[in-house]
C-alpha cells in the first residue's frame, strides 16, 4: 500500500513539474538579410489586441496601452532564437502567462545597443541616438519583424516563431532655407568623455534683414526641449488648403493640425513684421544614449553637457551668425522638460545668461518629486500605510482623472531597458541627477520593480539638482546674480502634478529678501501640461506661441539690464 501511495505521489509530483515548465514561448530571431553581424540590445516583443497600427506604435502609458516584453541580448547572430516565455517581465500584464486567450498580432523589435569605452574607465551598452532623438520604435538601424497575427492560449503548450526581416531606415536631414539654418559641430568635451565622436546640433532662425544688414549683431534666444527634428513652429505658407482636419484628443479638437500651420504661419507674419525685434533663435539638438536631451546640465553617467552647449555650441553659433556675444544678451526658455533646463542652465551658469522663461518645469524642488518627497518617503510607488496598499498616480486630466501611476510607468522602462537604459522619463532624470555606479550605469534612485528608495542617492541628488536646494542653500552668492532673471509658470492642474514643485520653489522665493529676486511665478487656472503664462488663451493655442510671447518681457530686461556701452541699436532695423 506505501509503495502504491508513494508511486502516486512521484506520478502527481512529475506531472506538476511538466505543468511548471511548459507552457507558451515566443521565438524571436533576425535574418541575415538585416545583418550578418553579431548585435547587442533590448529585445522587445509586443502584443496588441487590433490591428488599428502596429503594435510597436500602439505602446505607451494611458490606458489604451498594449503589451510588451523585454530581455537584454549579446552578441545575438542571424538565426539565433530567442525565446520568450512567462518568466520574461513585461507590461502592464506581467507574465505571458496570465495573457487572456485569444487572438493577438505579434511584433519583436531589437534596439540595438552600441559599446562605449568612457573616461571614467568604464564600459557600457547604450543605444546611440541615430538621428530620431532617441525613440526605440523608430530608430534607423532598429530591426523589427512584420506583423502577424496569431491564436494564444497560454495555457495550452505551444512555440510560436517570429523572425525580424525588417530595418528601420536612416532618416534624411532638413535642409537649409532662407530663414532657417542647421548646424552641427564636434563637441571636444563630450568626445572625450565618451570615447567617440559626440556631436551637439542647432537648428538657427535668422532674422528678417540678416544679409542686408551684415552690421548688425543679434540677442540670442534659446529655446530649450525635447529633440527638435527642425526648427517648430515656423511656417513660411498659410495652411495646407489640403490638410485632412486631425482630432486631437489631448486638447479634444477638431481640427487641431491645421490650427499648428495656421500657428506657425501667423508667427512667419510676426516675425518679418516692422515692429517684431529682430533676435537669433536656436532650438538645440543634444540627444544622449540615455535620452532625447541630455538635460543640458553636466552629469557623471552623461558627461558635461552643460558646459558643452554653453562653452563650445552657443559660441559657436553667436560667432557664425553675428550673435552680440555677450551674457546680457542670451536668454532661455522652454517647457516641461525644456523649462527645467531653462532655469536649471540659468542657475547653474548664473553669469552666462540675462534671463529664463521657464514653463511648466519637470521637478524644481525634490521635495515635490511629482508626488513623491524622495527624502523623506520610503517607497516612491504606493503610499504609507499600515493597513492598505494604495498606488501613486502619476498623471490626470484637468479634473483629477487618474490615468496611469507611479508605479505602472516605471515598470513599462524597466521593459523597454534595465540601467536606466529605457530612453523615457524617469529613466533620463535618474541617469543626469544620480551619481555613477560602479557598473558605469547611473546608480538607481529607487528599485524599479519594488519602488524602495534610496536616500544616499536622494542626498546626491539634491546636491546637485534640486534647484530649490540649491538656490536656497547658495543665495547669498547666487541671489545677486539671479535678481530679475527668473521667470517659472505653471498649470495649477499640471497633469504630472509638477506645480507642487513650483509652489515650493515659489514659497522660497517670495520670502527671501536679501536680495528679492525680483521675478515672477504664475499659475493657470486648471491649466493642464505645459501651461506656460497667457492668460488670455487656451492652452492648446498659447503652447504653440512659445517663440514670441516672451518677446515684451526680454526687451524690457534688455532695456533694464544692459550695460551703458552694449550694442541696443545694430539690430533694431526696420
Amino acid at each position: 500500500m506505501k509503495k502504491i501511495l508513494l508511486f502516486v505521489w512521484v506520478v502527481a509530483l512529475l506531472a506538476s513539474c511538466k505543468t511548471e515548465t511548459s507552457g507558451l514561448t515566443i521565438n524571436v530571431s533576425f535574418s541575415d538579410s538585416v545583418s550578418t553581424e553579431p548585435l547587442d540590445g533590448r529585445l522587445l516583443l509586443m502584443l496588441s489586441d487590433n490591428d488599428t497600427n502596429e503594435p510597436r506604435f500602439q505602446i505607451n502609458t494611458g490606458l489604451n496601452t498594449q503589451l510588451i516584453y523585454g530581455k537584454n541580448v549579446e552578441g545575438m547572430q542571424a538565426g539565433d532564437q530567442i525565446g520568450f516565455d512567462k518568466e520574461v517581465f513585461g507590461y502592464p500584464i506581467e507574465s505571458l502567462a496570465d495573457l487572456k486567450p485569444g487572438e493577438y498580432y505579434v511584433q519583436a523589435l531589437l534596439h540595438t545597443y552600441e559599446t562605449f569605452e568612457l573616461s571614467t574607465g568604464h564600459t557600457v551598452k547604450l543605444p546611440m541616438d541615430n538621428g530620431e532623438g532617441q525613440q526605440w520604435n523608430r530608430s534607423p538601424g532598429n530591426l523589427y519583424s512584420k506583423t502577424v497575427k496569431v491564436n494564444i492560449d497560454p495555457g495550452n503548450p505551444s512555440e510560436i516563431n517570429i523572425v525580424m526581416d525588417q530595418k528601420i531606415p536612416e532618416i534624411v536631414e532638413p535642409e537649409d532655407t532662407q530663414w532657417i539654418k542647421h548646424i552641427k559641430i564636434r563637441s571636444e568635451k563630450l568626445s572625450e568623455f565618451w570615447g567617440r565622436d559626440m556631436y551637439l546640433g542647432a537648428h538657427v532662425l535668422l532674422p528678417k534683414g540678416f544679409d542686408e544688414h551684415p552690421e548688425a549683431k543679434y540677442p540670442l534666444m534659446i529655446f530649450h526641449g525635447h529633440f527638435p527634428s527642425d526648427f517648430g513652429g515656423f511656417r513660411t505658407t498659410p495652411p495646407d488648403p489640403e490638410l485632412k482636419p486631425e482630432y486631437s484628443a489631448r486638447f479634444d479638437l477638431e481640427g487641431y493640425n491645421i490650427i499648428q500651420q495656421q500657428e506657425a504661419y501667423d508667427f512667419y507674419q510676426r516675425w518679418i513684421s516692422e515692429e517684431f525685434p529682430r533676435f537669433l533663435i536656436i532650438q538645440i539638438q543634444h540627444p544622449t544614449p540615455y535620452y532625447d536631451d541630455s538635460y543640458a546640465v553636466n552629469s557623471a553617467s552623461q558627461g558635461p553637457y552643460g558646459d558643452a552647449i554653453t562653452h563650445e555650441l552657443i559660441p559657436h553659433i553667436e560667432k557664425e551668425f553675428r550673435g552680440q556675444g555677450e551674457a546680457w544678451s542670451r536668454f532661455l526658455y522652454g517647457g516641461s522638460t525644456g523649462g527645467w533646463e531653462a532655469l536649471a542652465v540659468q542657475v547653474k551658469y548664473p553669469d552666462f545668461y540675462n534671463g529664463c522663461f521657464a514653463a511648466c518645469p519637470d521637478p524644481i524642488d525634490f521635495r515635490a518629486y511629482c508626488l513623491t518627497n524622495i527624502y523623506e518617503d520610503e517607497n516612491a510607488y504606493y503610499y504609507d500605510s499600515d493597513h492598505r496598499k494604495m498606488e501613486v498616480p502619476a498623471r490626470r486630466d484637468y479634473l483629477g482623472n487618474v490615468s496611469s501611476t507611479l508605479r505602472s510607468m516605471n515598470h513599462l522602462e524597466l521593459v523597454l531597458g534595465d540601467r536606466s537604459r529605457s530612453g523615457q522619463q524617469w529613466d533620463i532624470w535618474e541617469a543626469t541627477y544620480s551619481p555613477q555606479g560602479d557598473d558605469g550605469y547611473p546608480k538607481r534612485l529607487w528599485d524599479k520593480y519594488t519602488g524602495d528608495i534610496d536616500h544616499e542617492v536622494a542626498e546626491y541628488w539634491k546636491e546637485n539638482y534640486d534647484l530649490r536646494h540649491i538656490m536656497e542653500k547658495n543665495w547669498n552668492e547666487l541671489g545677486p546674480r539671479l535678481r530679475g532673471k527668473i521667470h517659472i509658470y505653471c498649470g495649477d492642474m499640471d497633469n504630472y502634478y509638477l506645480n507642487n514643485a513650483v509652489y515650493l520653489m515659489e514659497d522660497f522665493l517670495e520670502n527671501t529678501t536679501n536680495p528679492y529676486y525680483e521675478g515672477e511665478v504664475a499659475y493657470g487656472d486648471r491649466a493642464e501640461h505645459c501651461w506656460n503664462g497667457d492668460p488670455e488663451q487656451p492652452n492648446h493655442i498659447s503652447r504653440l506661441r512659445y517663440n514670441s510671447m516672451y518677446v515684451p518681457k526680454i526687451m524690457k530686461r534688455i532695456a533694464e539690464s544692459a550695460p551703458k556701452d552694449a550694442d541696443l541699436n545694430s539690430w533694431r532695423y526696420k
